[in-house]
C-alpha cells in the first residue's frame, strides 16, 4: 500500500473515532458489555441468545443489511446487522472498519445461504483500529516486515499461531516428562560474575547498585545445578532463557530457551536411555508422530538410535587421527574441504570445526560419543581411555540437538581444565570457559556421580522443519529507521 494512501486511511479512521466520541461513544472503552463467550462455543448455540467479542475481519454492506466476520482466538462467525432490528444504532456502523474490535449480542441463526450467523440485537465498539490490516490473501510478504510486525503476521496466519501452540506444548511435555520421572524444577541466576557451563561468548551488563560488570548466563545454570548436587539434591532441571553473543543463522539465536537436567548417581549411559525416551515422548505429544521431514532428511525417531564414535567417524571420513594429528594436519584437511579457519585457533577448536563439516551428512537419530577431553572441559574422563570423556550429543538432520555427559566431579581435574580454558581465553578465544574458583571449591566438598543434559529450542525448530527465527514470537531486529515507521 502506498504511503500516501495509508496516511489517507489513517486520517479517515481517526476522523471516525472522533465522530464516535461526539456521539457520546468511547471508541476505547475499558470494559466489554455483558459476558462474551468463545465464538467456537457460540456457534453451537443455535437459536439461543449469545454474547461474543472479537476483531472484525470482513465487512460487506448490502443496503439495509451488513454482514461482518468476527474473529476471536477460538474461531470466526458471521454477524448479521439489520436496520429493521437496530433502528438508529444502525447508523453507527458507518463508522466501523475491518480491524475494529466489537462486542455483539444476538440470536444464533442460519442465513438463507446456510451460514451460521448471529442476528445482532446489540453491539459495542471495543477498539477503533487506525491502521488497515493487510489482505488476508497476501498478508505480509517481506520477511523483515513479518518479523517486525509479528502481531500482524500472527493475526493473518493461522498456521503460525498453530506453530506457537505446538511450541508451548513442546516445552510443557518436556516439563511433564521430567516431573513424572521425579525431577524437581529449579531456578538459577541469570546474572553471573563468571559465565560458565558452556563454550560461548557472553553478553556483558552492569549492576549499578553493586557497581560490577556481570554476564548474562550462557548455560541453563549448569554450574549452579551441579552445586545443588553438592547440596544434596538428586534430580533437578531448569527451563529458561540463556544468552550467547554470537552469530545469527538458520540454527542459532542470541537469546533462546534451553532445558538442562542433572541426575545424581547416574552416568551418561543412563542419561542416553532417558533422553531417547524423552525425545520420543515429546515428539509424539507435540506433533503426533515420530516421523519427520527435516530439510533434505527423513528422520524416524522411532527406529533404533545408532551410536557414532567421534574418533572413528573423523578417522573414517577424513583420515585424520585426532589424537596424533598436528594442528597443521587438521588445518590442511579443512582447507582440502574448503572450510575456512581463523589463524591461531587451538587444535580442539579445529577438530570441532572438522567434525561440524562431517556431521552435515548424518541424518540420525544418533548419539555421538567418544569426544576428546580437549572439547569437553566439564565432562568426566573415561576410565579406560583417559584422553576421551563420557559425553554424547544427539544428532538429527546433520546437526546437534542435545548435549549430555557424565559430569566431572574430580576437583583437581576440574581445576586443571579450567586453567587450560583460561589460557585459551587469555590468547583471545572468547568462547573458552572462565575459571570458576567457587565451583572448584564446591566440588572439593564432594559431588556424587552425576549426569547432565541440555537441549534448546533448536530441537523444536528442527522437528517443525523451520528456521529457528520463524519459531520465535518476536525475533531480534536492528532498530527501525525513522523513515520506515509509517
Amino acid at each position: 500500500m502506498a504511503e500516501q494512501t495509508l496516511e489517507q486511511i489513517r486520517k479517515v479512521r481517526l476522523e471516525k473515532a472522533e465522530k464516535l466520541r461526539k456521539l457520546g461513544i468511547n471508541p476505547y472503552p475499558s470494559k466489554t458489555k455483558g459476558n462474551p463467550i468463545k465464538i467456537s462455543h457460540a456457534k453451537d448455540q443455535m437459536e439461543q441468545q449469545v454474547e461474543v467479542a472479537g476483531r472484525i475481519m470482513g465487512w460487506r454492506e448490502h443496503g439495509n443489511v451488513i454482514f461482518a466476520d468476527l474473529k476471536d482466538e477460538s474461531g470466526q462467525i458471521q454477524l448479521l446487522f439489520q436496520k429493521n432490528n437496530l433502528g438508529d444504532d444502525f447508523k453507527q456502523l458507518k463508522l466501523f472498519d475491518v480491524g475494529d474490535f466489537l462486542y455483539a449480542k444476538g440470536k444464533v441463526t442460519k442465513t438463507a445461504a446456510g451460514e451460521v450467523s448471529i442476528d445482532v440485537a446489540e453491539f459495542q465498539i471495543l477498539t477503533k483500529s487506525i491502521r488497515p490490516l493487510p489482505s488476508k490473501w497476501h498478508g505480509l510478504k517481506d520477511e523483515e516486515q513479518r518479523y517486525r510486525q509479528r502481531y500482524v503476521d500472527l493475526l493473518m496466519n493461522k498456521d503460525l499461531i498453530d506453530l506457537f501452540r505446538k511450541k508451548a506444548k513442546f516445552w510443557q511435555s518436556i516439563r511433564d516428562f521430567l516431573l513424572n520421572k521425579g525431577f524437581l524444577e529449579v531456578e538459577t541466576p541469570v546474572l553471573e560474575t563468571t559465565a560458565g557451563g558452556a563454550d560461548a561468548h557472553p553478553f556483558v551488563t552492569h549492576h549499578d547498585a553493586l557497581d560490577i560488570d556481570l554476564y548474562l548466563r550462557i548455560s541453563m545454570g549448569e554450574l549452579w545445578q551441579k552445586r545443588l548436587m553438592v547440596a544434596g539434591f538428586e534430580k533437578v532441571f531448569e527451563i529458561g532463557r540463556q544468552f550467547r553473543n554470537e552469530g545469527i543463522s538458520r540454527e542459532h539465536l542470541q537469546d533462546y530457551t534451553q532445558m538442562e537436567f542433572y541426575w545424581a548417581y547416574a552416568n551418561y549411559e543412563d542419561s542416553m536411555v532417558l533422553v531417547e525416551e524423552m525425545y520420543k515422548d515429546v515428539a509424539a505429544k507435540t506433533f503426533g508422530s515420530l516421523q519427520f521431514k527435516i530439510g533434505r532428511f527423513d528422520v524416524d525417531l522411532g527406529k533404533q538410535w545408532e551410536k557414532i564414535d567421534y574418533f572413528q567417524v573423523i578417522l573414517e571420513r577424513t583420515g585424520i587421527d585426532i589424537v596424533s594429528a598436528s594442528v597443521e594436519d587438521v588445518i590442511n584437511k579443512l582447507k582440502e574441504f574448503g572450510v575456512e579457519c581463523e589463524s591461531g585457533e587451538t587444535k580442539a577448536r579445529l577438530i570441532d570445526t572438522l567434525w561440524k563439516h562431517i556431521r552435515k551428512d548424518i541424518a540420525g537419530p544418533a548419539f555421538l560419543i567418544g569426544h576428546p577431553v580437549e572439547v569437553s572441559p566439564l565432562a568426566k574422563r573415561k576410565d579406560d581411555k583417559t584422553d576421551f570423556v563420557e559425553r554424547y550429543q544427539v544428532i538429527l538432520a546433520g546437526s546437534e540437538v542435545g548435549n549430555g555427559y557424565s559430569e566431572l566431579n574430580d576437583p583437581s581435574d576440574q581445576k586443571i581444565r579450567f586453567e587450560e580454558q583460561q589460557k585459551m581465553r587469555d590468547r583471545g578465544d572468547l568462547e573458552a570457559q572462565m575459571h570458576d574458583k567457587d565451583f572448584v571449591r564446591a566440588l572439593e566438598y564432594g559431588m556424587p556421580p552425576t549426569t547432565g543434559f541440555g537441549v534448546s529450542e533448536r530441537l523444536f525448530a528442527f522437528l517443525a522443519d523451520k528456521p529457528i527465527r520463524e519459531t520465535v514470537l518476536f525475533p531480534l531486529l536492528r532498530p527501525e529507521r525513522d523513515d520506515k515507521t509509517k
